[in-house]
């Protein structure tokens, strides 16, 4: 028979409550792609990062800017629903389908604005990326989401490191 797994300390708890606190009073503008950014597979010009104790957040240098990241987001996310084998978005997404959303929609968006340059791996600059596609397609709801779609369900984040162990 199996023994449950111990709780976690709660000095874990309550360091993770502390850390949240702090960050919240710390990043008073939160980046909308921060999972992108901190994955190192984007970057943006109007990006800051942040020193949180041993962690790491990215903040956002101008609300405009954040509006129309978070209004492509919410875009990407609501077109790539069924994709992801979703029927509903209820808050956040799973760490992973995030991922997928952030980095895999804005590769998409990226190859859907330079349709003959070879594929990237990476995204310079997040919000140039953004009105970029904004002057391109005249509106969000104007973008190529068939194919930003696809690049969000192929993107892979990384692969699962095998076991090390010699048997």
């Amino acid at each position: 028979m199996r023994r449950p797994r111990p709780l976690a300390n709660p000095q874990t708890l309550v360091d993770e409550g502390q850390y949240k606190k702090t960050y919240r009073a710390v990043n008073k503008l939160p980046c909308v792609f921060e999972k992108a950014m901190l994955s190192r597979r984007c970057a943006c010009s109007l990006s800051e990062r942040i020193a949180i104790a041993e962690r790491e957040a990215v903040a956002c240098t101008t609300v405009p800017a954040q509006a129309e990241c978070k209004q492509l987001l919410e875009t990407l996310r609501e077109r790539a629903i069924f994709s992801l084998r979703l029927t509903h978005i209820a808050g956040h997404l799973p760490h992973g389908k995030e991922i997928k959303v952030q980095v895999g929609g804005l590769l998409g968006l990226q190859a859907a604005l330079q349709p003959d340059a070879a594929p990237a791996t990476a995204v310079d600059d997040v919000f140039a990326t953004v009105l970029a596609a904004k002057r391109e397609f005249a509106s969000l709801d104007a973008l190529p989401f068939e194919a930003i779609v696809r690049s969000i369900v192929n993107y892979e984040h990384r692969k699962r490191r095998g076991s090390r162990r010699k048997d």
